[in-house]
């Protein structure tokens, strides 16, 4: 991923040092669990524990050679070994090392991920909670429908969020297995033992069949619900970016003092961040459907899927983190207009009571179709020309209760019970 959008702690899993230290993590804790099956001297493994090193240069370097990572990789920790290195890499594969250091990879970086996820979830909510009695407009098709609450509105995402925390810690978690089973997943060059001491030693699940690889549905599961958490980021950054609009203006993302929102036009405040995530969005997608093609490999294994790994893996992660935080310096930060919301309230001149009109005429004895071409044609006139709905209703019905009908409260009738779930999930 490209630094403008790789924040630091997240790139630091994903650089060929942290990699290359994974892979050792499995090199030297294969050659302990060997010594502990009686296979490799003990002396070998405490040598290669006290003086395994190397550089990413020097591994580089010995690639150009090889024209193979983990080879070169073995070389290189071997010969800083000594006469013990050539235990390095006894009995393994490379995928042996590659797959399970990858685990180890994801897991550090889903613990930042999924951090991020619940910080962006906790933001909404109290935001949520802070606008619960905000009226505003709720839209279908972009068009006014009926009052809600601008928190009611950041309970849905916040709820969804939430949604989103539970998928990615569950992808993760599903991605915590290794293997070390050989060249075609039947033990013949290394015994179950030896794998089950590696990975409990870091930490990860046996993968119970696996090839030459770990099947590749788990990543699937990864980039898919990765792809998932962004367009929930893109839903949340599409709401705000409307709600933006000069015509609308009913919420602005924060504007930095010094910041600048157009270099030609002085005046502009332009959505930026939330212009950033939804394009972002479109990628993250792009990842889910190159991971959903890398399951299908030919027989034990081939490597039609590795390259395509090497990006889509580290970016789809590096990625998400960096909307994340994008979307909760928007939610924690962004200015709320309660008066414009009030304003837009009355742009169809009382039109959004139209259905407890309805209603109304059809409990005061009105067949429904009666009703509704009543109040429809009332609601239209108000829209069209400016007159207000209950003058209109007040002619078309005068025995109606018009202070029953036309009551802001009556939508906010059971939004304590709805926040005593926003409440719960905030607990």
């Amino acid at each position: 991923m490209i630094p403008r959008y790789t924040r630091p702690e997240i790139g630091a899993v994903w650089t060929p040092q942290a990699k290359m230290e994974c892979w050792l993590e499995v090199e030297l804790a294969a050659t302990e669990a060997w010594a502990q099956e009686g296979v490799v001297p003990r002396e070998a493994a405490e040598a290669a524990r006290a003086s395994a090193a190397f550089t990413v240069e020097a591994v580089d370097e010995r690639e150009r050679v090889t024209d193979h990572d983990v080879a070169a990789f073995v070389d290189v920790v071997a010969a800083s070994v000594g006469e013990h290195g050539r235990w390095i890499h006894y009995g393994l594969t490379s995928s042996d090392v590659l797959d399970t250091a990858l685990a180890l990879q994801l897991r550090r970086a889903g613990e930042i991920v999924v951090a991020g996820a619940r910080g962006y979830r906790d933001a909404l909510l109290e935001r949520a909670l802070e606008q619960r009695d905000t009226l505003c407009v709720g839209r279908t098709h972009g068009v006014h429908a009926e009052p809600t609450t601008f928190g009611l509105r950041l309970a849905g995402f916040a709820f969804e969020a939430d949604r989103n925390v539970e998928r990615l810690a569950g992808a993760f978690e599903q991605l915590a297995f290794g293997k070390l089973s050989g060249a075609v997943g039947t033990y013949a060059s290394i015994p179950p033992a030896v794998e089950a001491r590696v990975m409990e030693r870091l930490g990860l699940g046996r993968e119970d069949v696996a090839t030459q690889v770990v099947p590749r549905d788990r990543h699937a599961v990864l980039t898919s619900a990765v792809a998932i958490a962004g367009a929930g980021l893109e839903r949340f950054a599409t709401e705000i970016r409307n709600l933006q609009r000069t015509e609308v203006r009913e919420v602005e993302e924060p504007f930095a003092a010094g910041q600048k929102g157009s270099s030609a036009m002085p005046h502009k405040r332009n959505p930026i961040r939330t212009e950033r995530v939804t394009g972002l969005a479109r990628v993250l997608r792009g990842y889910a459907q190159a991971g959903i093609e890398n399951v299908a490999l030919w027989h034990e294994r081939d490597i039609s899927h590795s390259g395509a790994e090497r990006v889509i893996l580290p970016d789809a992660t590096i990625l998400l983190d960096y909307m994340q935080d994008l979307a909760t310096k928007v939610a924690a930060g962004m200015t709320i207009n309660p008066e414009r919301m009030r304003e837009n309230l009355g742009l169809t001149h009382g039109a959004l009571f139209s259905q407890r009109a309805l209603t109304a005429l059809v409990e005061s004895g009105m067949s429904r179709d009666d009703a509704y071409r009543v109040v429809q044609e009332n609601a239209q006139r108000a829209w069209d020309t400016g007159a207000e709905f209950r003058d209109l209703l007040a002619e078309a019905a005068p025995d109606l209760d018009l202070d029953a009908v036309f009551d802001y409260g009556a939508y906010l009738t059971h939004l304590p019970e709805i926040f005593e779930r926003v409440e719960a999930l905030r607990s």
